[in-house]
């Protein structure tokens, strides 16, 4: 120790000044790299959540029902509705149904987070015209008639919307580098009237989903519950989605995973939101995350009507009421052994 003192007791003043110059200067280049970095970072943001969140862009300016939405001050329930979109087969000007439905529920108190998938077979009251299937809000107001709509079924004040089509969902899936997921059982179905990527034939087991093998998954519904597994999929690879998008690897990959979903995204989230609910989103717990069925099979009818097949609500007070249980549920207290004592009196 003695020896590497008098080591540097020896250096010259001028020498020691060179040695200090080159450390300032290192540490001046690693600030500026950071800087830039963080530049960049923000610049793909801003611009990302410009262009989603851009009225004059949406394909629903035609039919969007501006009616005022509930605000979000940081501080209660938020709730954000997932539009997928079916454009399959429209024309010029022509806007989807919603061909999934899924509600993001998040409490920024206990940060804790519950998935409602609402099946699109729900016959429903659809504000300012007649009932009609819950998935054609979408097509006859826009998103803002997609978000009063459920919030009339579930009771829930829904504040955002992100919506998304089916190229949307592929790019994501592939920019994120795909999804290891477990698919259940073999899934097949071929339709001769539909374009044939969207054929759907996969082999059970744990596997690589890129973007169209992804799609595939959650679209398939030919099981003996049809809708009913389908949204229970769909709830559980969004999980997974979620549980990757909040990995490191993913962050660092941030602005090519905007870029390669911003064609294809329309949100009401300003930026100001969106920072916000992304601080909250990394505090969740994304492995512990209900996901519920709406409305649940006790409280569902199947009924045809005008010649639909469609599912009706048995008491829509029972299903606001059901909503509200799962996200407050009772906790009972273990009964301890001196409980059941019985208490004995003098």
């Amino acid at each position: 120790m003695n020896e590497k003192m008098n080591e540097m007791d020896s250096i010259s003043p001028r020498k020691k000044s060179k040695y200090s110059k080159k450390v300032v200067y290192s540490l001046l280049a690693l600030l500026l790299i950071v800087v830039i970095i963080v530049i960049y970072y923000i610049n793909a943001i801003l611009s990302a959540a410009n262009a989603i969140s851009d009225p004059d862009d949406s394909q629903f300016k035609g039919v969007e029902n501006n009616e005022p939405l509930p605000i979000w001050e940081g501080t209660d329930r938020v709730n954000i509705l997932i539009l997928g979109g079916d454009d399959r087969g429209l024309k010029e000007n022509e806007v989807p149904r919603s061909d999934s439905m899924i509600i993001a529920s998040i409490d920024p108190v206990t940060k804790k987070a519950t998935l409602f998938s609402v099946l699109r077979d729900v016959w429903a009251e659809i504000p300012g015209h007649s009932d009609n299937r819950i998935n054609s809000a979408l097509q006859l107001g826009g998103p803002s008639l997609a978000m009063n709509t459920i919030s009339e079924l579930t009771g829930l004040s829904i504040q955002y919307y992100v919506y998304t089509d089916f190229q949307g969902f592929i790019s994501l899936i592939d920019a994120l580098g795909g999804i290891e997921f477990e698919v259940e059982k073999r899934m097949y179905y071929i339709d001769t009237a539909d374009d044939p990527q969207y054929n759907i034939d996969l082999q059970p087991g744990l596997q690589q989903l890129d973007g169209s093998t992804a799609l595939q998954y959650v679209r398939f519904r030919k099981d003996a519950l049809s809708d009913f597994t389908r949204t229970e999929r769909q709830r559980n690879f969004l999980s997974a989605v979620v549980d990757k998008v909040k990995r490191t690897s993913s962050l660092i990959k941030l602005p090519t995973l905007l870029d390669s979903v911003v064609p294809y995204v329309e949100t009401n989230m300003g930026i100001d939101d969106m920072v916000k609910l992304a601080r909250l989103g990394f505090e969740i717990d994304t492995s512990a995350i209900p996901s519920i069925q709406i409305p649940p099979l006790e409280l569902l009818r199947e009924e045809n009507i005008g010649g639909a097949d469609v599912i009706s609500i048995r008491n829509s007070d029972d299903l606001i009421e059901y909503v509200q249980e799962k996200l407050n549920p009772v906790v009972v207290e273990p009964i301890t052994p001196e409980a059941t004592q019985p208490v004995e009196t003098p």
